[in-house]
C-alpha cells in the first residue's frame, strides 16, 4: 500500500514529516492541499478539517507530526507486508569455523520450506547465497537486512554457491 500526505509549503511540521519519512527511506505520494483543490477536498472529507500535516499509512490517518503514532504505524506496516523467504539461514563462515573447515563468506542455507521462495529459486541445504540485487551478502545479518527492505511481490536477483560452482537466480518475493 501507499503511504500519502497532505501538506502545504509553508508548514514546518509538513517538512519534519517530509524529512523523517525521506531519512527512513519510505517512499510516500505528497498532496500539497495549498495547490491542489481536490487534494484540499478529499483531506476535507477523511479528517473533517483542513489541518496539515495529514499522513495515510495504510488506510490509518494520522493528524499532526506525531513520531510515536507515525513509527507504530509503519512498524505495523513492515509486518504485515514483510515477505517470507522460506529458508533457515547462518553465517557460512561462522558455520563452518564450528566445523573447523573454511568457506565463502555468505548466508547458509539451512532447511528450504516446501513451496517456498527459496525452494522456487532453486536454494537447496548448504548452498551460500553471496549477493541478492548486486548487494554483496557476507553474513546472515546481511540477507536479513537486504530481504527486509523488500515488499511482497518484489522481483530479486541473487547469486549462490553451491559446492564450488556459482549460480544466479530471480525470484518474486
Amino acid at each position: 500500500m501507499e503511504i500519502t500526505i497532505y501538506t502545504t509549503p509553508t508548514c514546518p511540521y509538513c517538512r519534519m514529516l517530509k524529512e523523517f519519512l525521506s531519512q527512513k527511506g519510505i517512499p510516500f505520494k505528497e498532496n500539497d492541499v495549498a495547490r491542489d483543490r481536490a487534494a484540499a477536498e478529499d483531506l476535507m472529507k477523511r479528517t473533517g478539517q483542513t489541518a496539515v500535516p495529514v499522513t495515510i499509512i495504510d488506510g490509518q490517518t494520522i493528524i499532526g507530526f506525531d513520531r510515536a503514532r507515525l513509527e507504530q504505524a509503519l512498524a505495523q506496516r513492515q509486518q504485515r507486508q514483510r515477505p517470507i523467504f522460506g529458508a533457515a539461514i547462518a553465517d557460512a563462515v561462522k558455520l563452518a569455523a564450528r566445523q573447523g573447515s573454511a568457506t565463502t563468506p555468505g548466508a547458509y542455507v539451512g532447511n528450504v520450506k516446501p513451496g517456498s521462495v527459496a525452494e522456487w529459486v532453486g536454494l537447496t541445504r548448504g548452498d551460500i547465497i553471496t549477493e541478492l540485487n548486486t548487494l554483496p551478502i557476507t553474513s546472515a545479518g546481511d540477507l536479513e537486512s537486504a530481504l527486509s527492505k523488500l515488499d511482497s511481490g518484489s522481483h530479486f536477483w541473487l547469486v549462490f554457491r553451491r559446492g564450488d560452482k556459482t549460480f544466479k537466480a530471480e525470484g518474486t518475493l
